[in-house]
């Protein structure tokens, strides 16, 4: 198969050239196939979440286990729409008031799915992921495909996520029908997942919308504990996306470091020479100073600007792995806000040291 890559220009829809891509790439979804397309969080390998042969060949692309469901995408201009109807039995109150603040936006809510959506969607769980994104090509590509889109991000399974089109084609080239490239993504890290049907409401995953402004928003809210060690391979169907399983991880071995940051700049120097042996390659906030010391550095933005640093954070591994590291140095930010996300991630992708 070749993999068709075309560019859309986000802020000019209108143009020819867009509305070419866009319409190829709604035939293509409609007719079975797969296509990469950006999202305001990462970019997702869409298929019509209807067809369940469609959402089979996401696993089968991307190496993905059937044990790990998927999210669905859906546009409209409201919340009550067609889409969502065909996804979901029924929406509660709480759902509502979450989806006027954060809808279109990247929070994931998992809902009592209808029969029309296959068992590949969910892993055969009652529930169903849905989200409505933000970013203005994923919105108008559903709506001309006419179809809700399952997609999970466009990356082999386990890997570092994509927030470029190139990323994509790196892990997926020859595997898919289209990528469409919108340049690199806004946020950099998935969306938020919400089980709004537990009381408590449980966060399954940290994402950009925050406990604290679900809380605000929707009422009483935890986030989900890995109480079991993760696995590779689970013994049961996952309760949602990312959820009880290495993830997200670099080629190169990613150890963490924990600390005050004062302190970080002289022991990443010293992790560094300890790895003599290796090609090193550092995570490295703005606000931390490295010695003299042989290493491939990421200028991985500002501790204060955390949100800088979800932004990059997997570009920066894979630039790492680029570089051939075998070994990437990386600061764990603190839990507060979308620091909950990082930590999420890297703690999934690498071990604390």
């Amino acid at each position: 198969m070749k993999t068709l890559w075309l560019y859309v220009d986000p802020n000019h829809l209108e143009t020819a050239d867009a509305l070419a891509a866009l319409g190829q790439a709604a035939e293509i979804l409609r007719d079975g196939g797969l296509v990469a397309l950006p999202t305001e969080t990462v970019y997702g390998l869409g298929a019509n979440a209807l067809d369940r042969a469609a959402v089979e060949s996401i696993f089968k692309a991307k190496g993905r286990p059937a044990w790990d469901p998927v999210i669905v995408h859906i546009a409209g201009p409201d919340f009550g729409n067609a889409m969502l109807d065909l996804l979901v039995e029924e929406i509660p109150d709480a759902a509502r008031r979450l989806m006027k603040a954060f809808w279109p936006g990247p929070l994931t809510l998992l809902l009592k799915r209808t029969a029309r959506v296959p068992d590949a969607v969910t892993a055969g769980r009652p529930l169903v992921g849905v989200r409505m994104p933000s970013h203005p090509v994923a919105l108008e590509l559903i709506r001309r495909a006419g179809v809700p889109v399952a997609a999970p991000s466009a990356n082999r399974f386990g890997h570092t996520s994509p927030t470029t089109a190139a990323h994509v084609l790196e892990d997926l080239d020859g595997r898919i029908d289209m990528v469409l490239d919108a340049g690199a993504t806004a946020q950099g890290l998935e969306s938020t997942v919400l089980d709004v049907g537990q009381s408590p409401m449980v966060i399954y995953r940290p994402g950009a919308v925050t406990a604290q402004q679900i809380g605000a928003v929707g009422g009483p809210v935890v986030v989900y504990q890995q109480i079991e060690a993760l696995e590779t391979t689970p013994r049961e169907a996952m309760p949602s996306p990312g959820v009880g399983l290495k993830h997200y991880a670099p080629r190169a071995r990613l150890i963490l470091l924990e600390g005050p940051l004062e302190e970080m700049g002289a022991r990443m120097t010293e992790e560094v020479r300890c790895f003599s042996r290796e090609r090193v390659g550092v995570m490295l906030p703005g606000e931390v100073r490295l010695e003299a010391a042989p290493a491939a550095v990421y200028a991985w933005g500002r501790w204060a600007a955390p949100e800088e640093m979800a932004r990059t954070l997997y570009a920066g591994l894979r630039a790492l792995d680029a570089e051939q590291c075998t070994v990437i140095l990386c600061p764990l930010p603190s839990a507060d806000g979308i620091g909950a996300a990082l930590r999420d991630r890297l703690l999934k992708a690498g071990n604390l040291k």
